[in-house]
């Protein structure tokens, strides 16, 4: 992990969408009628993400579109940002199906935060594991912010930046703005690594100290980098 210039990404064209309906499936595998037939939890995270988007592009159909973001993003991850042009450009998807998605996150967040059970809290570096527990498969380096309230209450789950299989890119003005728009306390900065080495590298362990100085003057307190892999996670701030 480490930190590069600002870049600027640019979208691909938009291609034409097409239909839902399938002709290649099975009606009892289509999404919606297996909904019909055996109700939601018959469904898998991309079959109901798929109903979502409607519609897939010319370059991939609907339920291969929502396999991969899936895949490359992780089943929480995906639904996690709150900025559509840049959850469009990172998973090569329409505007209006990043919209979407964002849309459906915020709402689930808005009714989580009014559950009985609340926030979920984090009070260490295995809470936030086991939280952020889909990350441990996926195929690129991501970057993901937990942030907290007084009480340690997860008050907003960010996806900061996607990187490469062996890297990725970090601003610390992306890594706090999330906070400042939440009034969060305190963050707690996760990110995987595909290669399965869990030991943090030198620019892992540089940056998580650049960005604890950074959040004291910001008055934001850096409770923790985790590092999480498919078997194993490590704290960088507690054993570095």
């Amino acid at each position: 992990m480490y930190i590069i210039p600002d870049t600027t990404l640019i979208l691909d064209r938009r291609p034409r969408e097409y239909p839902l309906i399938f002709r290649d499936l099975p009606a009892n595998e289509k999404p919606r009628e297996k909904l019909l037939a055996y109700g939601p939890e018959a469904l898998s995270i991309a079959e109901l993400t798929a109903l979502l988007l409607v519609t897939g592009t010319t370059r991939e159909d609907v339920l291969e579109m929502s396999t991969r973001l899936v895949r490359e993003y992780g089943e929480k991850s995906v639904f996690a940002g709150r900025d559509p042009e840049k959850l469009s450009k990172e998973l090569d998807v329409p505007i209006v199906k990043a919209c979407a998605i964002v849309a459906v996150g915020e709402l689930g967040r808005r009714l989580y935060e009014h559950s009985e059970s609340g926030f979920k809290t984090i009070r260490n570096a295995k809470d936030a594991y086991e939280y952020l527990v889909d990350m441990r498969n996926l195929p690129k380096e991501h970057l993901r912010g937990l942030y907290l309230n007084s009480h340690n209450r997860i008050i907003a789950d960010e996806v900061i930046s996607i990187g490469t299989v062996n890297a990725n890119v970090i601003h610390a003005r992306e890594v706090f703005r999330p906070a400042i728009e939440r009034n969060a306390v305190a963050v707690i900065l996760a990110h995987n690594h595909p290669s399965g080495e869990s030991t943090p590298s030198l620019e892992d362990i540089t940056i998580t100290k650049q960005l604890v100085q950074a959040g004291k003057i910001l008055g934001i307190r850096v409770l923790d980098h985790v590092i999480i892999t498919k078997d194993a996670f490590m704290s960088v701030s507690a054993d570095y």
